[in-house]
């Protein structure tokens, strides 16, 4: 019986689906295929090719970094092992076709996918999380942008889960009560957003002409004052950071909001 060891630096997945395509093509072929993951330092390389050369075994591998593909050459070489490099020679040609230098990254392919799984789920979040729907799932969300209607709260939401942010938003309205869920999350994790009571105004009287909103309350100076007092007072009260949002972009705020959170573990990992 042949064994194989196909090797990785990263789960090994790669180089396994590529042996068992080929081995369709013997039919009742004796083969042992043994999977060897993580495989990023050169004892390990040199343990590995010692293993089999002692059973005898074929390698085949994905190793992307030039300097251990180097030596699982040189070592299989010396063992007298049979050992085949499926990355190399492609990343070559690559590197030839495309004028660039590969990153030798182990796991590159395995993180861009989890993170488009990840922006993908965050959108959906988004969705569902938009303007105070479903408040009982906030306990799942990373950011919460909170504010007085046409504050920028659902762009900037969007933005965020784009980039692979569990988002969501809820108005504050003078007369509903805070969602429990809301009032029990960590203050870090809630952003107050503001806009200049005349800009906001203006915003309104454009969103009430288009979808036929009732001017009052909505539009009246009187009553937007004491909105944006409100929410001036719930962020003072639950320890809210308050954000200006007037004259800035959709994407100054959501980059503003990642970097008031430059404290916390997770800041950094998505990206877009």
């Amino acid at each position: 019986m042949l064994t194989i060891f196909a090797v990785s630096d990263a789960t090994g997945r790669t180089a396994e689906r590529v042996i068992r395509a080929a081995l369709a093509q013997f039919e009742g072929a004796a083969v042992r295929l043994v999977r060897r993951e993580q495989v990023r330092a050169p004892e390990q390389v040199r343990a590995l090719v010692r293993e089999a050369a002692a059973q005898n075994c074929l390698i085949v591998h994905t190793l992307v970094s030039d300097e251990l593909r180097e030596l699982m050459l040189d070592e299989s070489r010396s063992q007298g092992v049979d050992s085949m490099d499926l990355m190399g020679p492609l990343l070559d040609r690559l590197a030839i076709h495309l004028k660039l230098t590969p990153q030798e990254k182990p796991g590159l392919l395995k993180q861009l996918v989890e993170a488009k799984a990840r922006e993908i789920e965050a959108v959906e979040f988004a969705f569902r999380h938009d303007d105070g729907q479903n408040t009982e799932e906030l306990g799942r969300a990373e950011i919460v942008l909170v504010g007085a209607s046409r504050t920028m709260k659902t762009p900037t939401t969007l933005y965020l889960a784009y980039r692979g942010w569990f988002a969501a938003n809820v108005p504050l309205v003078l007369e509903l009560p805070l969602p429990p869920a809301l009032a029990a999350l960590p203050p870090e994790l809630v952003f107050g957003l503001f806009m200049a009571p005349e800009r906001l105004l203006e915003l309104r009287r454009v969103r009430a002409r288009q979808e036929g909103i009732p001017p009052e309350p909505y539009t009246a100076v009187e009553y937007l004052r004491k909105e944006l007092l409100y929410c001036e007072q719930l962020c003072r009260e639950h320890g809210w950071r308050r954000i200006e949002v007037t004259g800035k972009s959709v994407e100054e705020l959501g980059q503003e909001i990642v970097a008031l959170l430059a404290g916390k573990d997770r800041t950094a990992q998505p990206t877009g």
